[in-house]
């Protein structure tokens, strides 16, 4: 398949005008970027848990933007990479319980033979197998 998935902090990014869907497509030319169910959890979850209501209306509007974007599906196959994936982590001393999103987005990366872009490379450095790419420079919000 080819292309990148862009992890939750890039469209945090993106929702708090750091970064614009623009910037990430010319950064990334001919990489089709696309969205995955665990980062679509994690986004609702910011929207369901607004400190204001402009910052509601900021993420829903966002969120609706992101919605037109292609989202790869999490299938039988999603689930057993991940199972492999948790398990040598856990084995390398590395839990995988306090980042198990990260693991869903890696496992549909590893499934598609996708990149995974991100703000922390942290999350996912240690994951064999997995490309994972570092995002423009956010700009200052204007």
């Amino acid at each position: 398949m080819g292309g990148i998935v862009a992890d939750t902090t890039i469209w945090v990014d993106v929702e708090r005008e750091r970064l614009t869907a623009a910037e990430l497509e010319a950064a990334f030319p001919g990489e089709p970027i696309y969205l995955a169910p665990p980062i679509l959890a994690e986004l609702e979850y910011g929207l369901a848990s607004p400190a204001t209501d402009k910052q509601r209306a900021r993420r829903e509007t966002a969120l609706a933007a992101l919605m037109l974007r292609p989202c790869i599906p999490i299938t039988a196959e999603t689930g057993r990479i991940f199972g492999r994936l948790a398990a040598g982590l856990n084995h390398k001393g590395r839990p995988a319980t306090h980042r198990v999103q990260d693991l869903w987005i890696a496992s549909v990366a590893l499934e598609y033979g996708l990149k995974v872009l991100t703000a922390n490379r942290n999350d996912f450095d240690d994951i064999p197998g997995l490309t994972v790419l570092s995002p423009p420079s956010p700009r200052a919000k204007p």
